[in-house]
């Protein structure tokens, strides 16, 4: 009793006393200040009940897939009842086992740590955050202050986490967390990380899947298991671990989990990688042009990177992955013989010209000349050396080099265009743009234009059999000079004295994408006639009307060509390629829905079964036969090979009776062609992405419908009319006084 009187009259118990009052008192005011908004405004009630967060646009295929998402925050909400329960066990008893017992602050765990952490400096204590504390802070940020910014943030923390638990239940809080907390490679959700990571929904994870991304909510980077899988492996099991200590686990699931190695599905749905980055980039500009056209029930308008709307597409992921691998496959070897074909004498390494062409054409140089640099200055600032990342087939690399370098290292690439649909309806069921869309952006589906070569003779001949043309007409090979277009020769391969007297039906000449008879079969039906045509399947480029149209000089767009090869599988009907079936907003509720947009007939039944016929013996013995004799491929196909002057372009359209293909492949620098034909002719640079593209198809029974699809029997009044000998030679007398000088003709324009 002495001693407890002579300890309250003690000097330094009171200064002690005196300093707690002012340390409680301190930390009252300030506590004050944050909640009465001294330091920023504390969420209301109101504001609480009224959270919205950013949802992220989801892509999907035509059998409902994620392909892709248009987002500020990657996220991709679900509800409570989607999540697996182990899910909310190991995120309970990792990052707080006390949860459903608190009421947003656990001031055991706190005092917990203050005694452990400050008093007894044992580190292991923990920080004393609560799930409700955490996702305070994921919805609302943090800010900085300049002076007791941890302070003023717990406790702005706190007072928004108790007024959850107020007007939220457990469940609720939960859902929020899990479709809010940010996980590695800037993934926000336990849905996105899922499907980025393990490539399946957040309800399809495992034990030690969920232990995994449970397990980087610690240090999202740091134990991201992309990047650092041994310490991520280590994080799960610590993860699995705390399961077992609070009995969400036995100990013999403990071992077979820890001892489960770490298996990664990763897909990425950024902008610049992952499935068909052209595809979603053309989807979404036709996304931002039709949000522009409607408005929510609010009156307010759509945000496409917020709204978490769901764009219903009709692509094919799996026909995608088939075609993005067939054409991975193909290009690659195909650059290695381009590049060998030119050696040490490339024109993007010894053409000076096309080089500052190239060069000027660079918006950095751009930039430089705005600033009054001359040429001289201009090259100097690009021979500097710089960390550059670059493409490459055998894996992509980071080298030290200068802009020339990086501009000729990319300049001899070729590059592709790929696109198959469904010939019914326009339906877009594969789409490649480019070879590669981090490096490539330019897509050659949509955007391009390039000659078309030999694909456009069946335009030609289509008019033709549609102008009363029959099939089994003949025409000599011998070439012919159209003396008011500049005296202009179109010539064939092969030597002159091996065709001069030799005569072509039409399905021969056309499958052997013959020249001159192809110029001359446009001469005869008339170049009006035949570009009324080929408006007619749908393509309104301006065609040049002189005689070289028949070989194909007219820049096409592939979607247009492809468009209007669909015709010969559709009842002699073009359609328009299209992507996207519908749009729902977050609810469900469809707010856009679109049709094939199919055109009216071409060209009659007649003649679309005389094309198809004379198409099929393309494949069958003429430029396509590779299909068969290299492929293997056995298939109903018809098709159609194209080469442009100079091996600048090659082409091959194939026609399936459930899909048409059209592919092209070429330099985006039109300077650029191929070394010579063998390689550069479409048989040897596009057809192989349709014949590696058909032989994945044909391995997946799922594709039957397609693959194993026959064309519809041929009419006896078109086989009669196609019963003739494919060619035949000119009379004893015609060949002894026809001459051997070339004939001179005008044709009429």
């Amino acid at each position: 009793m002495k001693l407890l009187k002579s300890l309250l009259k003690s000097k330094w118990l009171k200064r002690l006393a005196i300093a707690g009052i002012a340390v409680v008192a301190f930390f009252a005011v300030i506590y004050g200040s944050v909640y009465l908004g001294v330091f920023g405004k504390i969420p209301t009630i109101e504001d609480l009940k009224a959270i919205q967060q950013a949802e992220a646009t989801q892509v999907l295929d035509r059998n409902g897939e994620l392909i892709g998402k248009f987002y500020i925050y990657d996220r991709q909400p679900l509800t409570y009842n989607d999540f697996p329960k182990h899910l909310i066990d190991a995120l309970v008893a990792t990052e707080d086992v006390r949860f459903f017992e608190h009421d947003g602050v656990d001031n055991v765990s706190l005092l917990r740590v203050f005694i452990k952490n400050i008093i007894l400096q044992d580190k292991s204590a923990g920080g004393g955050s609560t799930i409700t504390l955490q996702l305070a802070k994921n919805l609302f940020g943090r800010r900085k202050y300049v002076m007791l910014s941890m302070l003023i943030t717990k406790f702005k923390e706190a007072i928004i986490a108790k007024r959850m638990e107020e007007i939220y239940s457990k469940e609720d809080i939960l859902t929020l967390y899990l479709n809010t907390v940010p996980f590695p490679d800037n993934t926000y959700g336990i849905e996105s990380a899922a499907l980025k990571f393990f490539n399946k929904p957040a309800s399809e994870l495992t034990y030690p899947e969920t232990a995994t991304l449970i397990g980087t909510l610690k240090a999202t980077h740091y134990f991201n298991p992309r990047l650092y899988s041994e310490r991520s492996v280590g994080r799960r099991n610590v993860v699995l671990q705390q399961m077992l200590k609070y009995n969400y686990i036995r100990e013999d699931s403990l071992q077979v989990y820890s001892e489960t190695p770490l298996v990664l599905d990763y897909t990425s749905y950024s902008h610049d990688m992952g499935l068909a980055p052209y595809f979603r980039e053309s989807v979404k500009k036709q996304l931002k042009t039709v949000l522009d056209t409607l408005k929510k029930p609010d009156g307010t308008s759509y945000d496409l990177y917020r709204d978490g709307l769901v764009v219903y597409t009709t692509l094919d992921k799996t026909m995608q992955a088939m075609a993005e691998a067939a054409m991975k496959e193909h290009l690659s070897k195909l650059q290695l013989q381009h590049e060998r074909a030119y050696g040490a004498s490339a024109p993007w390494l010894t053409d000076k010209n096309m080089l500052n062409a190239a060069m000027k054409n660079l918006s950095i140089y751009k930039t430089f000349k705005k600033q009054g640099l001359s040429d001289e200055q201009i090259k100097d600032s690009l021979a500097v050396k710089r960390q550059v990342e670059l493409f490459n087939w055998s894996g992509d690399t980071i080298d030290n080099v200068t802009v020339l370098d990086s501009l000729k290292h990319f300049m001899k690439f070729l590059n592709t265009g790929m696109l198959s649909v469904e010939p019914s309806t326009g339906a877009i069921r594969s789409y490649i743009g480019g070879i590669d869309y981090q490096f490539f952006k330019y897509d050659h589906v949509s955007q391009s234009k390039r000659q078309v070569g030999s694909t456009f003779k069946p335009f030609v001949y289509t008019a033709a059999i549609e102008h009363g043309m029959k099939p089994c007409t003949y025409f000599s090979l011998s070439e012919v000079t159209y003396t008011n277009f500049e005296d202009w020769t179109p010539t064939n391969s092969g030597k002159e004295e091996e065709v001069e007297h030799l005569n072509y039906n039409l399905e021969t000449a056309l499958s052997k994408s013959v020249n001159t008879i192809a110029v001359k079969v446009l001469n005869k039906v008339g170049i009006p006639n035949t570009i009324d045509q080929v408006n007619k399947l749908g393509i309104e480029t301006a065609l040049p009307k002189e005689p070289s149209l028949a070989l194909g000089v007219a820049e096409i767009n592939l979607k247009d060509l492809t468009g209007a090869y669909t015709s010969y599988v559709n009842e002699s009907k073009p359609v328009r390629p299209y992507a996207i079936s519908k749009i729902e907003d977050k609810h469900g509720n469809v707010i856009a829905a679109f049709k094939p947009e199919i055109l009216e007939p071409a060209y009659s039944d007649y003649t679309r079964q005389i094309m198809l016929k004379m198409m099929q013996a393309t494949v069958n013995s003429g430029t396509a036969t590779r299909l068969r004799s290299s492929y293997n491929l056995s298939n109903a196909i018809a098709g159609k090979t194209g080469t442009t002057q100079n091996n600048k372009d090659g082409w091959f359209v194939g026609i399936t009776p459930k899909l048409v293909t059209v592919t092209w492949v070429g330099n985006d620098n039109h300077a650029i062609g191929f070394k010579n034909t063998g390689i550069g002719q479409g048989a040897n640079s596009a057809l192989p992405l349709f014949a590696r593209f058909y032989q994945k198809l044909n391995k997946d029974d799922s594709f039957n419908n397609i693959t194993k699809a026959h064309f519809e029997d041929i009419p006896d009044e078109v086989l009669k009319d196609l019963n003739c000998d494919p060619e035949k030679k000119d009379g004893f007398f015609k060949r002894l006084f026809g001459g051997s000088k070339k004939k001179k003709f005008r044709i009429d324009d």
